[in-house]
């Protein structure tokens, strides 16, 4: 059974509350140059309540966004192929999510995949 490594943002987490670590960007970059199998934690919290917009809104605004626009190129890369998305439960209200690069569609390597990933941003 092959062991899976799990890259995390944790190292890159500033210790405030109200952040996001990465940012669409860097998922793109990250895609780009995963090997099948390879897994990354883009986030840890609750993502739906943190990318809330509206009473009880947990972020500020400019942070949310970036959030949500993680978020959305998550479930695209999901959508067209490219990566499975799997969350863990931590504690309660508290999740990681994690993103698994899949093999990739034919022609699709490397650059080019991050080429297709930046347009779509």
């Amino acid at each position: 059974m092959k062991m899976t490594k799990i890259s995390s943002i944790s190292s890159r987490i500033s210790g405030k509350p109200g952040k996001v670590a990465m940012t669409e960007l860097d998922l793109c970059r990250w895609l780009g140059d995963a090997m099948p199998g390879d897994t990354l934690e883009y986030y840890r919290g609750f993502l739906a309540k943190d990318a809330w917009k509206g009473p009880g809104q947990r972020l500020k605004e400019p942070h949310r966004i970036v959030l949500e626009r993680l978020a959305s190129r998550a479930r695209w890369a999901s959508e067209h192929g490219f990566a499975h998305l799997v969350q863990r439960r931590i504690a309660p209200e508290q999740f990681s999510y994690l993103v698994i690069a899949r093999p990739r569609p034919r022609g699709a390597r490397g650059q080019i995949l991050f080429t297709e990933l930046a347009k779509a941003a």
